[in-house]
């Protein structure tokens, strides 16, 4: 079975440094931190609001941390301007509404591929690798595929609360990608109690997980969070 890689998301660190204006704590240490503690890239979703990720923070991501920087985005000009400035090893293309709490559900890229398929070719042209952030549905996998996405990331959070079913989409959906010539990836929501079964399907190549370590950092330490979360990953691909 092939390696998996841990793409952790600091976002979190920014909602807590921002809840007071200051300048701490600060997500590209807490980035340089689960980095030295055996992540594999870190991931930042610089939203429309700005409510955590500051185009700051993107900035300096990009300038000093020394693993692959995931850009997660809406897919709008503004968007599209920062990231083709930056150059992030890869942006993970997010539907984004500025009531929602956290990202809901998958992008409807079989809906939108007209208007998304321009954007992935220019982030693609840069040499940005484009990943879309989808439901695990054939039509959105087929869509992702014809408009030259690189990337699939499965979105689990109706798998982590629990609905009925949504493992066996997943796993169904992972198998597919490789025929439709796309890397899978997954996240959203995962937790060391629900990690397992998703890292052990072997068409997953990286999770990206944040707000769980995040909040368990807090007891814990984010090092000791990042080795725990990474061990757990290993022992389901291995089993």
């Amino acid at each position: 079975m092939k390696p998996q890689r841990l793409g952790v998301n600091v976002d979190h660190v920014a909602t807590i440094r921002n809840a007071r204006g200051e300048a701490y704590p600060d997500p590209l240490l807490a980035a340089q931190v689960a980095i030295a503690a055996g992540a594999d890239s870190i991931t930042i979703h610089l939203r429309e609001d700005r409510r955590h990720i500051t185009d700051v923070d993107v900035m300096r991501m990009r300038a000093l941390i020394d693993k692959p920087l995931n850009l997660e985005m809406a897919a709008t000009e503004e968007m599209v301007a920062i990231a083709l400035k930056t150059r992030p090893h890869a942006c993970c293309l997010v539907p984004e509404k500025r009531a929602e709490v956290t990202t809901e559900g998958g992008l409807d890229v079989a809906g939108h591929r007209m208007a998304l398929a321009p954007v992935v070719h220019r982030l693609r042209d840069a040499g940005i690798r484009v990943s879309m952030f989808v439901d695990p549905d054939w039509a959105q996998l087929e869509a992702s595929a014809e408009i030259g996405a690189a990337v699939v990331e499965l979105h689990t959070g109706a798998y982590c609360r629990g609905h009925d079913g949504e493992l066996q989409r997943i796993v169904e959906a992972a198998g597919l990608t490789e025929s439709l010539g796309l890397e899978c990836h997954a996240g959203h929501g995962l937790t060391y109690a629900n990690v397992a079964p998703i890292a052990a399907i072997p068409e997953i190549l990286e999770l990206n997980i944040g707000h769980f370590l995040i909040a368990r950092a807090i007891f814990d330490g984010l090092p000791a969070v990042v080795r725990r979360m990474r061990e757990l990953m290993d022992e389901a691909r291995s089993k």
